[in-house]
């Protein structure tokens, strides 16, 4: 579908990479990885013909289509929704166009046959109903349609350039970081069509879970080229860590060679009696010398953060009770109560437009409630990350060094360098205007102030927009070791996962609150709702109502009935489920114990071991799950 060919790409002393040779087929969806800044962008710009390449060629089969999801595109205001949307098959669009004006008295009457030919053969007469349907699935409800741009925000935009790349049904998708603005629900949704799409899909993100869910193969844009891998991220990063490592492990044994002649050599090379050896030596050590191992030096950078409250607060931390907040007409909360002790994580999840953001600027003191009570308890210091940065950087100290200085006045300039510098921020970054700052710069620099700040609360909202995978790992591990309370919002089903304590999901039939993991939250739903089946029930619930979940739900009589039945088959489920368990971790263990075999990675093809790494992963994945599920039905079987 896509042929490359030695593609490179330079800006002056500065190679992005070089060198690239890929063959990207239809029916794969490729993942492309790297640290800001590597290329990924630029080299999506490239094959969108958006941008000249330094050298080398592409070529893509010939009358393929191309969709391209880009960042910085702007649409019509004053265009319908929906008209945005079915734009995206630009051939039937246009055929529409032109019969409608040929209806109106502005066309030649004689196309209207060929016009006809073109909708027929290019299924043109479901283009509304495909667009609706895609529109639906990204989380715009029907009602807004048929509404011009202008009233949707910034994000809900986002998702129309993305249905209207979605509805041409493109032969190849390029698409740049496609679930920025998307809801949970959303990215789901995205994430089932993909896995559906026949076509070849190359995408850019940072979201692990999304592209342990979509991804293929992975393009790793680092040491100047760029490397396909076969498999998910989680196989990708294995494999890739197994590469260095057996990299590094051959140096070091040529190190280790090098070193026993060299000391061989300077020790007896004068000495007659021991010359021919130690020459012999020198011949041996010039050799292994000259076929050194190269360990590439790699492009991605984790900032070392750490997030160390002054002083702990009370046990209670948080009180919010009744809590209600509307903008004009539309009331965004509704009834909030929660309590939090020290030490808890709460996630804040739900589709977007039920409030999230705003219970976070309500409890950060940013925006007043209309109704209810927030309390904070004995100590609390609170530190707030707000989803726009420019909400807490804009009209202050014009460089990181002066804002974050400013912070801390009374700390040394090497010191304020120091926490910068573990932010990734050195050298002339630190000088540079704050309005220039790329996303995941400003992102850091407001790490780095909650850092210095020294915070026993951490109210977060989408705290992992704009980082990379790498500074997202950081931040997931010095959350960890946080002794404080946090609360956040997020989307990202990895970082919920890796943190969350308790969950508190918003809903359009109210809160929703658990204390527990997500793994487990999900488990006491009974379903994944999150699942795409699941998700394309309660989209089209979105518009109809309460009044209609109610009647779907049933009688209360068949309700109960359908519980009992459900609790006196508790004990064989599990049952049957301590048996999958027994059964895939015997599968694993086997699994692990073949990588001990002597010789197996030098045997094994690197597409055999992609294999075997994501069926590892695929495994313990499944076992969790079960695991989870097993201490769901022992609680409900020991409760009665």
């Amino acid at each position: 579908m896509i042929s490359v060919s030695r593609l490179g790409k330079s800006y002056g002393d500065r190679t992005l990479f070089e060198d690239v040779t890929l063959e990207l087929v239809p029916g794969s969806r490729y993942g492309l990885v790297g640290a800001n800044g590597s290329g990924k962008t630029t080299f999506l710009s490239i094959l969108a013909g958006d941008e000249p390449q330094s050298e080398g060629t592409f070529a893509f089969i010939k009358g393929s289509r191309v969709g391209v999801l880009r960042q910085d595109r702007f649409l019509d205001d004053q265009r319908l929704v929906l008209h945005a949307a079915m734009m995206g098959d630009a051939l039937v669009w246009e055929a529409l166009e032109e019969q409608r004006r040929i209806g109106e008295g502005q066309g030649d009457p004689g196309r209207l046959i060929e016009i006809e030919d073109v909708l027929r053969a290019h299924d043109g007469w479901t283009l509304e109903a495909r667009s609706s349907a895609i529109l639906e699935g990204l989380g715009i409800p029907v009602a807004s349609h048929r509404q011009p741009l202008a009233t949707l925000s910034g994000g809900f935009k986002l998702r129309v350039l993305l249905a209207q790349v979605l509805v041409g049904g493109p032969d190849v998708v390029m698409l740049d970081e496609p679930t920025n603005h998307l809801d949970i629900l959303s990215i789901r949704w995205l994430e089932k069509f993909l896995a559906r799409y026949d076509g070849c899909a190359l995408v850019i993100s940072h979201d692990q879970r999304f592209l342990d869910n979509v991804a293929t193969h992975v393009l790793d844009v680092d040491y100047r080229t760029i490397t396909r891998y076969t498999g998910n991220y989680t196989a990708f990063e294995r494999a890739k860590a197994a590469e260095v490592e057996r990299l590094e492990g051959e140096r070091a044994q040529q190190d280790a060679v090098i070193a026993h002649k060299r000391a061989f050599v300077d020790r007896f090379g004068a000495k007659n009696t021991k010359a021919t050896q130690a020459q012999s030596r020198l011949k041996q050590l010039e050799k292994i010398e000259a076929d050194l191992v190269e360990v590439p030096e790699t492009t991605r950078r984790a900032p070392r953060l750490r997030f160390v409250p002054q002083r702990p607060s009370g046990r209670d931390v948080l009180e919010v009770d009744r809590l209600s907040k509307a903008y004009g007409e539309k009331r965004v909360l509704d009834g909030v109560s929660l309590s939090l002790k020290r030490g808890d994580r709460l996630a804040i999840i739900g589709e977007n437009g039920l409030g999230k953001s705003t219970l976070v600027k309500v409890l950060a003191d940013r925006v007043e409630r209309d109704a209810g009570e927030v309390r904070w308890g004995h100590e609390a210091r609170i530190g707030y990350f707000p989803q726009d940065h420019a909400e807490v950087l804009a009209g202050g100290p014009p460089t990181p060094l002066e804002f974050l200085w400013s912070v801390v006045p009374d700390e040394s300039p090497s010191v304020v360098r120091g926490e910068l510098g573990r932010a990734l921020l050195s050298g002339s970054d630190v000088d540079k205007p704050i309005s220039s700052l790329s996303g995941g710069e400003a992102a850091r620099l407001l790490l780095a102030k909650l850092s210095v700040e020294r915070p026993n609360v951490l109210l977060l909202d989408e705290p992992t927009n704009h980082l990379d995978i790498e500074a997202i790992h950081a931040l997931v591990a010095a959350l960890r070791a946080y002794e404080g309370t946090i609360i956040f919002v997020s989307h990202d089903r990895y970082f919920v996962s890796e943190l969350a304590s308790r969950i508190l999901e918003l809903t359009r039939q109210g809160p929703r609150e658990f204390s527990g993991t997500y793994a487990e939250y999900l488990a006491q739903l009974g379903d994944d709702h999150l699942d795409a089946e699941v998700v394309r029930l309660l989209v089209k619930e979105r518009d109809r109502g309460s009044a209609t979940a109610a009647a779907a739900a049933g009688s209360s009589w068949e309700a109960k009935k359908r519980e009992r039945n459900r609790k006196k088959d508790l004990p064989a489920r599990r049952d049957k489920v301590l048996a999958e368990i027994e059964v895939a971790e015997q599968k694993k263990a086997t699994l692990i114990a073949s990588y001990a075999e002597p010789g197996f990675f030098e045997r094994t093809p690197r597409d055999e071991l992609a294999r075997l790494e994501a069926e590892q992963q695929s495994l313990g994945a499944r076992i969790d799950a079960l695991l989870a599920e097993w201490e769901q039905l022992e609680t409900e079987i020991a409760a009665g």
